[in-house]
């Protein structure tokens, strides 16, 4: 007996079904060459220009300017930098995105929005408040200067400002990675009897271990590359606080271009180890996610 014709359903290839809700093939094209254009124009291009410029002199004069005392001086204190300000933030990171994604409490959007603060602010404006507050005119300044504490024009002020331009990164990654795995499997480790921190280190941070690696990795290259708030609470004293950024700006405006390029170089080779670490992380993150959707 044939169906009524209102309930036959006329069978569609699924790569016509497919063709039929794309981009038609000259829109794709398009798209992609237009995206590649713009990578190559503006980010290869300006980085293949960074090297060229940095091998301009030849290989044993990029690897004199990096052996500079002032160069390596500043490659020393930006790691140092880096060093201090990522493991805080992580602290703070991994706390607030906890509170924020597993408790209830009044101040929780006050918290979340004070946490997007520096994303809002001028680094170049942290930095003066820093300068306001432990300048040698500021709130604390003659406190500090009376204690022998040496903040601004120092490495303390500059890891405090590479601290308040970074602290949201860890934070953000997490938050809401956390809400999305809500918190069934924390009350029912604390059913079977676990205790909190015995619940934190084996079942909460298992479960963000890629997220907070991602989170780490972004924070960590923005506190290698901080410019603004770093400018302005360093004081410019060669071999004593200029980090890499600052010491380009120094060396480019001192005309010396090859020795200019080649910390430029090293900060962008720093870039693409971080974009190495980040594609690894989301290679194996996503190996994971298969093997367990396929068990």
């Amino acid at each position: 007996m044939d169906e009524p014709a209102d309930m036959q359903t006329p069978f569609v290839p699924l790569v016509q079904t497919n063709a039929a809700i794309g981009e038609p093939r000259a829109v794709r094209l398009l798209l992609i060459g237009t995206t590649v254009l713009f990578l190559g124009v503006f980010l290869l291009l300006p980085l293949a220009a960074v090297f060229a410029q940095a091998l301009s002199g030849g290989v044993r004069a990029y690897f004199a300017a990096l052996a500079d005392p002032d160069a390596w001086s500043s490659i020393k204190l930006t790691l140092l930098t880096a060093a201090m300000a990522v493991p805080l933030n992580t602290a703070f990171g991994v706390a607030a995105a906890w509170a924020i994604a597993k408790f209830r409490f009044r101040g929780k959007e006050l918290l979340i929005t004070l946490i997007d603060l520096p994303f809002s602010v001028s680094p170049v404006i942290a930095g003066l408040v820093y300068i306001l507050i432990f300048g040698a005119r500021g709130w604390l300044g003659p406190w500090a200067s009376a204690h022998g504490l040496r903040i601004i024009f120092a490495a303390p002020g500059i890891v405090l400002a590479t601290v308040f331009v970074t602290f949201p990164f860890v934070a953000r990654q997490l938050i809401p990675l956390m809400q999305a795995q809500g918190t069934d499997e924390e009350y029912a480790a604390l059913t079977l009897g676990a205790r909190g921190w015995s619940t934190f280190w084996h079942v909460t941070l298992p479960n963000i271990r890629w997220g907070l690696l991602y989170g780490v990795l972004l924070c960590n290259a923005r506190a290698m590359g901080e410019f603004g708030a770093v400018s302005v609470v360093s004081g410019h004293i060669r071999g004593q606080t200029n980090t890499m950024p600052l010491q380009v700006e120094i060396l480019y405006n001192d005309y010396q271009f090859v020795a200019a390029f080649a910390v430029a170089s090293l900060l962008a080779l720093l870039a693409f180890v971080t974009l190495g670490l980040k594609s690894l992380l989301e290679w194996r993150h996503g190996n994971e996610l298969a093997a367990v959707r396929g068990h």
